[in-house]
């Protein structure tokens, strides 16, 4: 992995990278708002392997954006690279039917500065913009909401989002670490099964300075300050014209038009 290229990627001008909150900070927003999260490979019949050089190559090189497995593990590659000590944990997503999925789910990052560990997730959507501090029951006012990190019970901790007066759960983890081979299964379920939410649409969707623009097959949606515009998408050619206007993404799958 090429360090200073991956830093370039996401608009990161320093070369040398202190280890520090505010530079972990820095690294996770300006990765969000530089490359998406997407899962058109899924759709152009692309098969996802646990590589992190694979996730480099398209990440970086081409670049694309991915899903959890691809952009939290090559971030956390970056991480270390830089110097910062990390450990990558599974974490199983709270879904529409109100049930948590199945461990390795997700992937996310506990990075540690110091004594203090930070959760930092770059490939959840609509999450924070900044990492969290991992401290339980305390209030973090973030870019993108309110959250907060709470016991779920003996083996698990929680991450919720305020909606209103409401805390909506995001997903469930432990502090474990793991290898990214563990997560093999469940990545292929995500990309395969057609029980996966990702397997029944394209999506692509990433954050910017002021809310987030998020692309599907039938609708462009463009939240600015926090007032939403929604865009009917008419066809499979203007879906591809949205995805290079707003998301800088050329590549279009094997023989298409």
């Amino acid at each position: 992995m090429d360090k200073q290229k991956y830093l370039e990627r996401i608009n990161f001008e320093a070369s040398k990278v202190a280890v520090n909150l505010k530079n972990l900070s820095i690294l996770q927003k300006t990765h969000l708002l530089h490359i998406p999260f997407e899962n058109l490979d899924i759709h152009w019949k692309q098969p996802i392997k646990l590589d992190p050089n694979d996730f480099y190559t398209k990440i970086v090189e081409k670049k694309r954006g991915g899903f959890c497995y691809e952009l939290n593990s090559l971030f956390n590659e970056l991480l270390r690279e830089v110097g910062f000590q990390t450990k990558i944990i599974s974490a199983r997503v709270f879904g529409r039917d109100g049930n948590f999925g199945a461990e390795y789910d997700h992937l996310a990052i506990l990075a540690k500065i110091e004594t203090q560990e930070f959760l930092v997730d770059v490939g959840f959507g609509d999450f924070s913009a900044e990492p969290l501090k991992f401290v339980l029951d305390v209030e973090q006012i973030d870019k993108n909401g309110i959250f907060l990190i709470k016991n779920f019970d003996e083996e698990y901790f929680e991450v919720v989002k305020k909606d209103g007066e409401i805390w909506q759960s995001e997903y469930i983890f432990k502090e474990l670490e793991r290898d990214l081979s563990e997560f093999s299964e469940m990545c292929n379920f995500h990309q395969t099964s057609p029980e996966s939410h990702f397997t029944r649409g394209k999506l692509c969707s990433i954050m910017t300075e002021n809310g987030r623009k998020t692309l599907t097959d039938k609708m462009f949606i463009e939240t600015f300050n926090g007032e939403r515009t929604e865009t009917i998408v008419n066809s499979e050619l203007e879906f591809y014209e949205i995805l290079e206007r707003e998301f800088a993404i050329k590549q279009n799958p094997p023989n298409f038009g």
